[in-house]
This record gives structure tokens, sequence and C-alpha cells, in this order.
């Protein structure tokens, strides 16, 4: 994995509040469209690099990586969220985002075309999900960001994540790592 990397001080997720006055929002591409992320939940960014396949694992799920001796499972997002895969560009990014998982917190990697900015948006131009006609699921929608005419996708981490592949995320961890052992071995 290159080392061309911005860490990022991470906190928990946390829903958006419509007392705050402003908040950041990490940007990004996947399939075409501008997403969003609270930056709260993103621990990392990396250059795209090589990934461990994991036999039998989902569609989305690209394999798993050593990040500093752990091993971080790889999502493609925009397989996630119904579309193709992404293709390996020089742009392509592996964001780390913090997501949390029972009484833990599980590190999970998500594979974007690219990495736009950090954005400040007032809790006055964040809307409510729509009710219908979103391409994606309601529920992975925290909220649309309004900047100046245009609306950005502010994902629910925790819903595209769910409880459901985060468990299977914990397994693609653990057989990650059993690959990652049997390759290192003589």
């Amino acid at each position: 994995m290159n080392s061309i990397s911005t860490r990022l001080t991470a906190q928990p997720e946390t829903a958006i509040k419509e007392e705050d006055e402003q908040q950041q929002f990490l940007t990004f591409v996947s399939a075409g469209e501008v997403y969003g992320v609270n930056i709260l939940s993103v621990k990392e960014i990396l250059e795209h690099g090589e990934l461990t396949h994991v036999p039998m694992m989902p569609d989305y799920v690209r394999g798993v990586m050593n990040l500093r001796g752990s091993v971080v499972p790889v999502i493609d997002l925009s397989v996630r969220l119904g579309r193709q895969a992404s293709e390996v560009a020089k742009r392509t990014c592996i964001v780390i985002i913090e997501v949390h998982y029972e009484n833990d917190v599980l590190d999970v990697g998500v594979v974007v075309d690219a990495v736009n900015q950090v954005m400040e948006i007032a809790s006055e131009n964040i809307e409510p999900a729509p009710p219908f006609g979103a391409n994606i699921r309601t529920d992975f929608i925290a909220g649309m960001g309004r900047i100046q005419e245009k609306f950005v996708v502010l994902l629910e981490v925790n819903h595209v994540l769910s409880i459901e592949e985060l468990s299977v995320l914990e397994h693609v961890g653990k057989a990650g790592a059993n690959l990652l052992t049997e390759q290192a071995s003589p």
C-alpha cells in the first residue's frame, strides 16, 4: 500500500443534528455521483493498493488489506449502492471509516472513484432524505446537503454498513488474517 495517505482524527459518527450550525463532510465520487460522509467517521484516506481476495464473499467485498498490522476489510461502495464495480484509476482511493458495532469499533475500507474535499454544510442546508426517487435505498441517506444549486447525498455510514454486513465483514477480517498468515508462512 503506498503511503500517500491522509490521516484524520476520527470520533464516533453522530446523526445529523439540527442544533449544530456547521458540520463537516468528506465528499467523494462513486459511480459518477457525489456523496459525503460525516468527517467524524473518517479515519484516513489511502491511495488504492494491493488487496488480498477472500473467496466466497459478497460481491461488494473487494478483499482485505494490511493497515499497520491490522486486517481491514475493503468494500466497493459502488457495488454496495447497487451499481457496477468501480474500476481502479489514478484517483481511486480507499477511505478508512470507523464503524461502531456492538461494543467495538471496526475499521472498514471503502473504495471510491475520487476524493473531492472536506465541506462545511450549515444545518439549515441539510434536507431530510427523500421518501422516493433516490437512486439508492433511503435508509442509506442521512440527508441531502444543499451546496449552491446542487445536492450532495450524505450517507448514513451505519446503515450502508449495517449490522448484518458488519458481521460478514468481521468474518472477512478473520478469514483475511488467516489468508495473510498462510501467505507469510514459508
